[in-house]
């Protein structure tokens, strides 16, 4: 099975291949916010696509994290630590790089098992 969820031209937003659902990185809307704020956006939308495919964040099993400056890792990280199931943390990498928007403090990536 092959789905695509919220796809255009250039990109899917997630897409679900066999038992595996993958989505592509997920930022804030407000990019005026604070590290926190922009956490709390990009792990809604995170919760929405998981929704959508058939998953939840109990079925992640990868993230990758991109900050826009590592001075934001403990804001991040508090945002995180509330949304992430404790019972299931996935494998998970956090990273500073120049993201696609100067106004993007923080962008999210993650794989996730179907509930099946």
């Amino acid at each position: 099975m092959l789905k695509r969820i919220d796809s255009n031209s250039r990109r899917s937003r997630a897409v679900v291949a066999g038992d595996m659902v993958y989505l592509g990185g997920q930022v804030g809307d407000d990019k005026q916010a604070g590290i926190r704020i922009q956490t709390q956006q990009a792990l809604a939308k995170i919760d929405s696509l998981l929704k959508e495919a058939g998953s939840s964040r109990a079925r992640i099993v990868s993230a990758t994290i991109w900050l826009k400056t590592m001075d934001d890792y403990d804001g991040m990280n508090a945002v995180w630590d509330d949304w992430i199931d404790p019972s299931n943390p996935p494998a998970r990498a956090c990273g500073e790089v120049r993201l696609a928007d100067d106004g993007y403090r923080v962008e999210i990536i993650a794989t996730a098992m179907l509930n099946r």
